[in-house]
């Protein structure tokens, strides 16, 4: 077994997620003075598989720039948590995520279709719609839980609409979607503790909703985005039924959890800056660039990314090993002090901002960034001109997870107003 040099609290405990911010952002950055690129002891997942042999933590931005760039040494193929699962079981959870190209390229090159310009622009007025119609459900209350009644509902309608799913099915997703990223939470897990069999089900549960969808929209004329990879004309445009439901896992997954963590986590740092706050609310729309992308810079929805070492090679000095896992720690990548200035402020006009909220540069950088940033604009321009005073009462309920920076339940207060539907 490799030995580790270092007695840094170890950022792939789920647990470590769980404690208050100011103690993880004072580990962060002992990890960047100490110990930027070191070998850790690996978490065992019981109920999933047992602990692995160790990985390399990655927190300096310029080394996930680098690792992200160079794939012929770091693969995705072997998966993208610490989790050693079958390939079968990678590919099915990660769709083209957890690929290498050739492959990577041409399911990535295929279902870019949904994320061109004008299917954007189709899905700008949903996006308002969705965001006014979520405000009119809670505006009355004066409080809520923010999370599940305002955050996860904008992303959770804008990706079931973007793939033609019905509304009735939305709840079944957004409980799958927390089985799969939260199976390490207690609040997540199945009562006889049996995680793997949990993961599969939900999994499952997703693939058959695909799949019975797929099937209403073959032959047909629909502009959602099942239906155009489903009547593709051209044999290479086409996806597999299996391709198909591994997509959309990942897209439901990837583009509803990650968008709402980053809300959430955002109404909170608004709440504790309050001069932040009063700056974006003077100019909504000259500061919201600058600010979404400052919320999903300290948030950094997806806390890290594993790639695996395909060869020996030498990476900074370290000698890594065939076979060996790497993780790129987002969150604390985004907290380099090498590159941000007082890098654990929120700074609402932080520029330049290159943070790795949406993953590092490279073949796998994320293809609904920019909708992530246009569904984060629309929300809270609507809170701001309809729940101003809307604030965190409570502190975050968060996710007991490494793989997904995310959180749970927060309760705000705001006076209550009229709906617009009214």
């Amino acid at each position: 077994m490799r030995e580790w040099n270092t007695d840094l609290p170890n950022m792939m405990e789920a647990t470590f997620w769980t404690q208050p911010a100011d103690v993880i952002d004072a580990v962060i950055a002992r990890h960047h003075a100490e110990a930027p690129l070191d070998w850790f002891e690996e978490p065992e997942y019981e109920g999933v598989v047992p602990a692995g042999p160790g990985y390399w933590c990655v927190t300096r931005h310029a080394d996930v720039a680098a690792i992200s760039r160079n794939t012929e040494v770091f693969s995705s193929a072997d998966g993208i948590t610490m989790l050693d699962a079958p390939p079968e079981f990678v590919e099915f959870f990660g769709s083209m995520i957890g690929m290498d190209d050739p492959r990577h390229a041409r399911l990535r090159r295929i279902v870019a279709k949904g994320f061109t310009p004008r299917m954007l622009a189709d899905l700008d007025g949903g996006v308002q719609a969705a965001a006014a119609e979520i405000v009119d459900s809670v505006c009355e209350k004066g409080s809520c839980d923010f999370v599940t009644e305002v955050a996860a509902a904008l992303p959770l309608k804008i990706v079931c609409d973007l793939m033609g799913i019905p509304r009735s099915e939305y709840q079944g997703v957004f409980d799958a979607t927390n089985v799969i990223l939260g199976v390490s939470d207690p609040e997540y897990q199945p009562p006889d503790g049996d995680l793997l069999t949990a993961l599969l089900t939900a999994g499952g549960q997703l693939a058959n909703l695909m799949n019975e969808v797929a099937e209403t929209k073959r032959g047909g004329d629909g502009k959602d985005l099942t239906s155009v990879l489903v009547n593709a004309e051209l044999p290479d445009d086409q996806l597999s039924g299996a391709d198909l439901a591994s997509f959309f896992v990942l897209l439901v997954v990837a583009g509803n959890e990650t968008t709402r963590n980053a809300i959430s986590w955002g109404l909170k740092y608004l709440t504790d800056h309050p001069d932040q706050r009063a700056i974006w609310a003077a100019d909504f729309e000259g500061v919201a660039p600058t600010a979404v992308e400052e919320i999903v810079r300290l948030s950094s929805p997806v806390g890290y990314m594993r790639r695996t070492v395909t060869r020996d090679y030498v990476f900074e000095g370290r000698e890594m090993r065939q076979g060996d896992k790497v993780a790129m720690f987002y969150v604390a990548a985004n907290r380099d002090p090498a590159v941000f200035n007082d890098p654990f402020k929120f700074e609402v006009l932080r520029d330049p901002n290159p943070q790795y909220g949406y993953g590092g540069p490279g073949p796998h950088y994320c293809l609904g960034a920019h909708l992530a940033r246009r569904e984060m604009t629309v929300m809270y321009r609507e809170l701001f001109n309809r729940l101003p005073d809307i604030v965190a009462v409570s502190e975050p309920d968060a996710l007991q997870a490494a793989f997904i920076h995310g959180v749970k339940h927060l309760d705000v207060e705001f006076t209550p107003t009229a709906p617009l539907a009214a």
